[in-house]
């Protein structure tokens, strides 16, 4: 073996050794990085803009786009998310001191049900209410639990917070500002052919912006509008059903409809004839049209992708990356088909001579 040879794989074996090690002392900041770089691809247009109307003053554009980011779409969530931890701490309360029993909406839904339907519940193992009760106040008193720790943990992790989030705003500026030689530095070192590089890259950038300004802005669309009917119904914690749907929403097959189409149903047989109806009207009309007027015009037809991948890679993003899984898992599935559809074309185009 030459020197020469030994030399590239001495390189090689640096570069993965010094790869992993940088990603390693990341790790504890990955959110803020990956949103950092979402964040700059869904304002990059935004940004090219500005760019031009500036005079291609760089720092100016880039400040002025974080700034808009900042205002639109960072400080919602911030706000949001401390109005969720609050009510879900006041729900837990609510069900700890027996305010508000749900075993006791059980119990009433049920005895009015009609014979048959209670004999089919019965045989799906639904009967035992004494059980059915437990075990569903049980859930509802960790998941209110869950949002209450969250208000003392939120305390004690606000340094560790606002550093993650001032390194998000820092990163933000500079990928604003200095993305496009970002991206076509990494398309250099990447070792494929430049219509392969070019496929990838485009495809990142449309799941990303496909699934935040897409999927993210349907889901949150339809879970404030499930929210508003439910404050002005006045059903308790309508932001913790907000954003219930909301999360809902974002899963194939599934749906907001879980959420208030029992409600509706509950209101119908109690006797609250026009609350059911209003709900039912409202869930069908308005918060299940959204998804078929908004998805089309924000995501497109190009990134679309199996519902079942979909739903499998949210489920599982959630489960691996927490919160964050709701884009990473999507855009590892996407990029997962894509590598796989350019290494089959080349396959077949490598074979086409023999």
């Amino acid at each position: 073996m030459n020197e020469t040879a030994l030399q590239h794989k001495a390189l090689l074996l640096l570069l993965a050794l010094v790869t992993i090690a940088f990603i390693w002392i990341l790790l504890p900041f990955y959110g803020a990085v990956f949103w950092a770089v979402t964040l700059a691809i869904l304002f990059a247009p935004l940004q090219r803009r500005l760019l031009l109307r500036l005079g291609w003053r760089r720092n100016l554009a880039a400040a002025v786009t974080l700034l808009i980011c900042l205002v639109s779409a960072i400080l919602p969530v911030i706000i949001i998310s401390t109005l969720l931890v609050q009510e879900g701490a006041t729900l837990y309360k609510n069900i700890e001191s027996g305010q508000l029993d749900i075993a006791a909406y059980i119990e009433r839904f049920n005895d009015l049900l009609p014979v048959f339907a209670q004999r089919v519940l019965q045989r799906m193992g639904l009967g035992d209410l004494e059980g059915l009760h437990e075990t569903i106040s049980k859930s509802a008193m960790q998941g209110s639990q869950f949002f209450a720790g969250q208000v003392f943990s939120f305390g004690q992790g606000t340094f560790d917070f606002l550093i993650s989030f001032a390194a998000m705003l820092y990163l933000l500026f500079f990928f604003l500002r200095d993305g496009a030689e970002l991206a076509r530095r990494m398309r250099t070192a990447l070792p494929l052919a430049e219509q392969q590089k070019r496929r990838l890259q485009l495809k990142f950038n449309r799941v990303v912006r496909a699934t935040v300004k897409g999927n993210l802005v349907v889901a949150m669309t339809q879970g404030a509008l499930g929210g508003i009917i439910f404050w002005l119904l006045d059903i308790p914690s309508p932001l913790v059903w907000a954003v219930l749907m909301g999360f809902l929403s974002l899963l194939p097959a599934v749906g907001a409809g879980v959420v208030w189409a029992p409600v509706a149903v509950y209101f119908l047989m109690t006797g609250a004839v026009w609350q059911g109806v209003v709900l039912t009207a409202f869930g069908v009309l308005v918060i299940g049209l959204v998804d078929n007027l908004l998805r089309p015009i924000l995501v497109g037809k190009d990134t679309k992708m199996p519902d079942y991948l979909v739903l499998i890679s949210t489920l599982g993003g959630l489960a691996v990356f927490g919160l964050n899984g709701f884009v990473i898992g999507p855009l590892i599935a996407a990029l997962f088909m894509s590598s796989w559809a350019i290494f089959v074309s080349t396959k077949h185009k490598v074979q086409l001579p023999d």
